[in-house]
């Protein structure tokens, strides 16, 4: 099943699974070896990967399956030259194809984005004076 996601969302390790053409137990196997993938968990321990966490796994599956690395042969690789040298240091840069032309907006929704902007500061300030009063 194949979902049209953005590139900056994230995914469930079935969909990682399914992209990269391993079964899901390889992906949670690696996580065990590599402590680099750090997939979010969520309650009920289930996993979403972010856009950097489905590229390190790619390059590891390139190397394991394409260039024939041992386990511990992509982990010294890592160890050695890190792995921002092999994944590349802006992995999240080319995720949103075109910049948001803020110039191009009209006033009216520059006046409704502003607004939405204060609203939701407003309910962070709420929600972190509700979250210090249940600490208490």
């Amino acid at each position: 099943m194949v979902v049209n996601k953005s590139k900056a969302a994230f995914r469930t390790i079935a969909e990682v699974a399914e992209d990269l053409g391993v079964a899901t137990h390889v992906l949670r196997f690696w996580e065990t070896k590599f402590p680099q993938i750090k997939p979010m968990k969520r309650s009920g321990g289930r996993r979403y990967y972010r856009p950097d966490d489905v590229e390190l796994v790619r390059t590891i599956k390139d190397y394991l399956y394409e260039k024939r690395f041992t386990i511990e042969g992509v982990q010294k690789l890592f160890k050695e030259k890190g792995v921002k040298a092999l994944v590349g240091e802006e992995i999240q840069k080319d995720f949103f194809e075109a910049p948001l032309d803020c110039g191009a907006l009209d006033e009216a929704t520059r006046g409704v984005i502003s607004g939405l902007m204060s609203q939701l500061k407003e309910m962070k300030e709420e929600l972190q004076a509700a979250l210090n009063k249940a600490e208490k």
